[in-house]
């Protein structure tokens, strides 16, 4: 697959994070009483949730994990902006997952998908699950929606198209190998884990969008527009630089009806308590 440089998408992936922390906190509350001592947010980037965990769980000792240094420093100088306690550690994914101590709750969000080997890379991590404790790997859902159907110039229904490309775009990245069924429900349980259960969250940002969500959407443009230059037609690029230029009425940094709406699905498995032999 090609690499992709996640720090110098540093900005768009905080503010990514942060506009759907909403799902973070929802999921963090269907955990049915469980109390960490240790949390790894694999794959943590900025360490948005990472810093979630450590202001629900104070007592825990909550550790981001990330391949990219770049990405844990601003994940420790979030966790020191926001006054929570936070450990980070760098290691690949997912063969540096071998290095780390067990925990009470890993969570993986978005990462499992850009690896080959899927159902390895679940195996390993429900391998980084205590006994009892809870794995949760996001994965699915509906993707994030901000325009509307109609935006008053260019053909309706940029966003659907935009999707559709970067859909084949990311078939595309994985290559040539083997057809994966994404069976994620299935994979945990074939990684040893019981009652495995997948819920989805709503993650909704009315219009009119605040400034950060707002400048999340228009960061996200910009790499559409540059990543999609040689897929969508003339008139949808066009569209899109309309939407990008800062002094146009119509563009997103001035648009009312711009609006965030998305529906991420957390997965989630549980070690299996091993009875006590006598």
């Amino acid at each position: 697959m090609t690499d992709i440089d996640w720090s110098a998408m540093a900005d768009v992936v905080e503010l990514e994070g942060e506009a759907h922390d909403p799902f973070v906190r929802q999921a963090i509350g269907t955990f049915d009483g469980l109390v960490p001592g240790r949390v790894l947010d694999i794959g943590s980037g900025p360490g948005v949730a990472a810093c979630r965990f450590a202001a629900e769980y104070p007592g825990a000792e909550v550790t981001a994990v990330d391949g990219s240094p770049e990405l844990l420093e601003r994940a420790a100088q979030r966790a020191e902006r926001l006054g929570v306690r936070l450990r980070t550690r760098v290691a690949e994914f997912p063969a540096g997952l071998a290095e780390l101590e067990p925990a009470d709750l890993v969570w993986a969000s978005q990462v499992v998908h850009h690896v080959p080997d899927q159902q390895d890379a679940l195996d390993r991590l429900a391998g980084l699950v205590r006994p009892g404790g809870v794995l949760a790997v996001v994965e699915g859902g509906l993707p994030a929606r901000f325009l509307p159907r109609d935006l008053g110039f260019g053909r309706p229904g940029l966003q659907a198209r935009m999707d559709a490309a970067m859909t084949e775009k990311f078939n595309a990245m994985r290559g040539e190998g083997p057809s994966v069924l994404e069976d994620w429900p299935g994979m945990l349980r074939a990684a040893g884990l019981t009652g495995v259960r997948s819920r989805a969250f709503l993650v909704e940002h009315p219009a009119p969008l605040a400034d950060r969500t707002r400048r999340w959407v228009r960061l996200t443009l910009q790499r559409r527009r540059h990543g999609l230059a040689e897929v969508l037609d003339a008139e949808d690029l066009a569209t899109l630089d309309r939407l990008l230029d800062p002094d146009d009425p119509a563009g997103i940094d001035r648009r009312a009806d711009a609006f965030l709406l998305a529906a991420p699905t957390v997965h989630f498995g549980l070690q299996r308590i091993e009875p006590v032999t006598t």
